[in-house]
């Protein structure tokens, strides 16, 4: 995911004027046309009574909330990807994670969803997007920026799999793996990386 050089993009945060962008991007299929990227947004209590339709409200409210919580990727105008950050106590579900649990009392940022359109996936968008997101956590103020990536070792993972972005891409760009956990000795490992700013 994003291991190529990036085409040239332009970065802009999702604002409320540009909802319709994102509705482009997010309705395009797969995974994000069901989840609207609302997965940390909501505890799982919630989750589970959800649908599209109230994702995509819990997604434009955040849009509208302001702060923008992600940055957009756009190729000549046209919407291609999506990475969502923010202080890490504006995602419930993560908040109340016992494998991903905070690991101290710091303030961090965290980075917990990439979206990327079909069409320009394996040609360095993902790894655009991870410098805007650390750009923004900068400029907002973020001294640590956190991150919950996937390692796909020697094969390929499914889209669907590596939304939180990949150990690879996030080591590219400095991030340091800082905890690894797991439900028993048989079950994927989660992993916590971190970059200060």
């Amino acid at each position: 995911m994003g291991d190529r050089t990036p085409p040239p993009l332009a970065e802009e945060p999702p604002t409320p004027d540009r909802w319709p962008d994102l509705v482009r991007l997010f309705s395009a299929g797969g995974d994000p046309k069901w989840c609207w990227c609302a997965w940390w947004r909501l505890p799982s209590s919630e989750w589970r009574l959800t649908d599209p339709a109230r994702n995509q409200a819990v997604l434009r409210a955040a849009v509208e909330g302001g702060p923008p919580p992600a940055s957009s990727a756009y190729v000549e105008e046209e919407p291609v990807g999506w990475v969502s950050l923010g202080p890490r106590e504006a995602f419930p579900r993560l908040e109340r994670s016992k494998l991903l649990a905070r690991l101290d009392e710091r303030p961090v940022w965290s980075i917990v969803c990439f979206v990327v359109a079909r069409t320009h996936r394996r040609r360095g968008v993902a790894r655009a997007l991870l410098r805007a997101a650390i750009d923004h956590a900068r400029r907002s103020g973020a001294t640590c920026l956190e991150a919950y990536p996937v390692d796909p070792g020697e094969g390929r993972l499914p889209a669907a799999s590596a939304y939180t972005g990949t150990l690879p891409l996030f080591e590219g760009e400095g991030f340091v793996p800082v905890a690894e956990r797991r439900w028993s000795p048989t079950s994927p490992r989660s992993r916590i990386v971190r970059l200060e700013l």
